[in-house]
């Protein structure tokens, strides 16, 4: 929790709130990778990327 803190204070501080939509989506494809890793979706995932 504190490197998001420090994520969101950089962000603020710096006025670099582009930053935001592409930590995002990093975080949702990291879960997503995560999930499906013991699913039984794996193999559909995988052909995503």
């Amino acid at each position: 929790m504190d490197l998001l803190k420090e994520l969101w204070r950089y962000m603020r501080v710096r006025k670099k709130f582009w930053l935001l939509p592409i930590i995002a989506m990093m975080l949702v494809v990291g879960g997503l990778l995560v999930f499906a890793k013991g699913s039984v979706i794996a193999p559909f995932v995988y052909t995503l990327f």
